[in-house]
């Protein structure tokens, strides 16, 4: 079969006939041009997942660039390190993503993406990811940070370039540009957590720089480090699992009628929305020993490439698994991972999308494609919409939709 390119234009524009071949052909491929090995069953993902103690996320810190700077990047966070760090982060941070605490932010979710979509709705037209899409995801977690969340635009921008550090599809100059650019976010934040030393507050970097000075269990550079991945982490997949779910409805006019009859319906779509096209394609693991796994050998140091996507899309999972069908059991989906990386911040990106296709199928019934072209992140392991122009039929100010 042809070699597996994950950067090549072909596979960021539609991944999954990709996918498709390497489960039937190669279901443990090494990909081009960088030698990584790719993983596409679900069986076989889902056993990276679970098993730390074989495939490592250091790998991780080296695809990261949160900061901006090496020095940042060997850090350790959730999102990069083993246990016994990663148990200790983790443990810490859970205490902001209770389920508890989720829940008692959904008010406020619900005000939030009201006011954006009142703002739009007497035009007839949006740009979903521009108007929705964006800033409630940015907003929120600001909030929760404790950060000014009118500086979303900053934010967001940061985000993209971690996002464009981490393609594989920049120029060393860009690169440097991206980087520079990075050191804004880290002078904002040390910024802020100095503020927060002096004058704590009931938000989370004030919880982050009580761990730091109470009991040590985190140092000044892991606060650092904590801080920015949460922002850029908090927004970047939920705005990508809103633009993918939305597609989906709007290419497939049954699923979205079915929804739009029966509301009950839109918990069990945010779930097909994620298995049927996630945010995250895939992410990074290194293996720590040699690992015989779909009769190959990944060699030990390898870097691995658990296909959450692909095995989202196994049919020895999933029966017809092409289909976005918004009845679906998706139980067991990869689009969060697996195991002890299971992603923290999943109940609030659940939360956010159930709210934002309520308020946006109840208020804009007629909601469809506009004739302008949409535009998809430039990325190989996040997939989502850049720019998605809608239309439907203009509300008037003050009006109920």
């Amino acid at each position: 079969m042809t070699p597996f390119n994950p950067f090549s234009a072909e596979f960021k524009a539609d991944p999954y006939p990709f996918y498709a071949d390497l489960r039937r052909e190669q279901p443990v491929a090494r990909t081009e041009p960088l030698g990584f090995y790719a993983v596409s069953r679900y069986d076989d993902v889902s056993f990276v997942l679970k098993s730390p103690h074989l495939f490592s996320s250091a790998a991780m810190g080296a695809a990261t660039m949160i900061g901006g700077g090496a020095d940042t990047v060997r850090t350790a966070t959730v999102i990069n390190s083993d246990p016994p760090d990663h148990t200790r982060l983790r443990n810490l941070v859970n205490r902001a993503f209770t389920p508890r605490m989720v829940a008692e932010m959904e008010p406020r979710i619900r005000e939030l993406t009201a006011e954006l979509l009142d703002r739009v709705a007497p035009a007839g037209e949006m740009d979903l990811t521009r108007d929705l899409a964006i800033p409630l995801p940015v907003i929120v977690i600001a909030e929760i940070l404790g950060v000014e969340a009118e500086r979303y635009e900053d934010f967001k921008r940061w985000s993209d370039d971690v996002v464009l550090l981490m393609s594989g599809s920049v120029s060393e100059s860009e690169r440097e540009a991206l980087r520079a650019d990075l050191e804004a976010l880290s002078a904002y934040f040390q910024e802020i957590i100095v503020a927060r030393r002096n004058e704590p507050r009931n938000d989370l970097i004030s919880m982050l720089v009580r761990a730091e000075s109470e009991d040590q269990s985190l140092t000044p550079e892991e606060v650092m480090s904590f801080t920015g991945l949460l922002l850029i982490a908090g927004n970047e997949t939920t705005t990508n699992l809103i633009t993918n779910g939305t597609l989906a409805l709007l290419e497939n006019p049954g699923e979205l009628e079915k929804v739009r009859t029966n509301r009950s319906l839109i918990t069990n779509m945010v779930e097909e929305a994620l298995r049927y096209d996630a945010p995250v394609q895939f992410l990074f693991r290194t293996a720590a020993q040699d690992v015989d796994l779909a009769d190959t050998t990944i060699p030990q140091g390898s870097i691995v490439l658990p296909l959450y996507a692909s095995g989202n899309r196994d049919e020895r999972r999933y029966p017809d698994p092409d289909r976005f069908d918004v009845s679906r059991n998706a139980q067991g989906h990869l689009a969060f991972g697996l195991g002890i990386h299971f992603c923290l911040g999943a109940p609030l990106a659940r939360l956010e999308a159930r709210v934002a296709f309520e308020e946006l199928i109840g208020r804009f019934p007629s909601l469809r494609r506009s004739d302008e072209p949409f535009e998809r992140v430039d990325s190989p392991f996040l997939r989502g919409i850049k720019r998605f122009p809608l239309a439907f039929n203009p509300v008037p100010e003050g009006a109920v939709a």
